[in-house]
């Protein structure tokens, strides 16, 4: 039987949900197991990690950060979404001198403590924070605080800012963009969003992806019998070549497994037999 399992970066297109997009994606491969990480709101477009078969489970051990975005910010805009999806309002500002504007954009690198918009994914007991604002309930969020490793302004063309910033992951640029107004002296929202690339993830035309090339945990070889990983079998520390504390992935055969080693003598499977594929 032929491997199902792929592992790639598609694009997504603005004003189209996340879901809908994977929905498309799985009837046009002709798949029903598949999955995608890091929600893109309707609003936003570009990179969207996709996985098929077994590699859906690989999601929480991806390297997916720094996460690089490039933003379009309105000065004048009062949006409850902070975006151009609910616009109620729009002041005319005076044009600012440019070098203001890059100043204001760059004093945002390092931390960025901010409290999250009320439409975001943010769960509140549970549920998420934009169901409970769109059916009308009084949303409070705690702040939280990101960190931005690096924000450049691209181009100001008045009213209009773009920006683009290397974040950790859970930044909401929207919240970025409304921090950057203020500091200006005006509100604003975004009347763009893009997302270029997640760690080393970039849109190259979905091609398949080598998925141990993405993994967080490093490899680790293993020097007992190859069957007792294929079989999920009792192995031990001292069956890997480094034998320290920590997550690693291991290959045998066509397979590798995602295992933890403890500080006793313990190794616990993570993931196990995950086939790999070659396209």
């Amino acid at each position: 039987m032929a491997c199902t399992n792929r592992l790639f970066v598609a694009k997504k297109p603005m004003f189209v949900g996340s879901n809908s997009m994977l929905s498309k994606i799985k009837r046009r491969y002709g798949v029903k197991k598949a999955g995608f990480s890091g929600t893109l709101d309707p609003f936003a477009c570009g990179v969207l990690i996709i996985a098929f078969g077994q590699y859906t489970r690989l999601f929480r051990f991806l390297k997916k950060s720094p996460k690089r975005y490039r933003a379009t910010l309105w000065l004048g805009t009062h949006s409850d979404t902070l975006d151009i999806e609910s616009i109620r309002k729009i002041e005319n500002i005076e044009p600012i001198e440019k070098e203001r504007v890059a100043e204001a954009v760059e004093s945002f690198e390092g931390e960025f403590r901010y409290t999250p918009p009320k439409f975001s994914a943010k769960r509140i007991d549970g549920k998420r924070a934009y169901r409970l604002a769109r059916s009308g309930e009084d949303v409070k969020l705690e702040q939280t605080s990101s960190t931005v490793h690096s924000i450049r302004l691209l181009h100001y063309r008045h009213p209009f800012i773009t920006f683009e910033a290397d974040v950790s992951e859970g930044t909401y640029i929207r919240s970025l963009g409304l921090a950057i107004a203020q500091r200006l002296g005006c509100s604003g929202a975004l009347s763009y969003l893009e997302r270029i690339s997640e760690g080393k993830f970039i849109y190259e035309h979905e091609k398949a992806l080598d998925p141990l090339s993405y993994l967080k945990p490093p490899p680790n070889r293993y020097t007992g019998d190859p069957k007792n990983l294929l079989l999920g079998k009792k192995v031990y520390r001292s069956d890997f070549e480094n034998e320290r504390p920590g997550i690693y992935y291991t290959v045998f055969d066509k397979y590798f497994a995602i295992i933890e080693i403890d500080d006793g003598d313990r190794v616990a499977y993570l993931l196990n037999k995950v086939e790999l594929c070659s396209y």
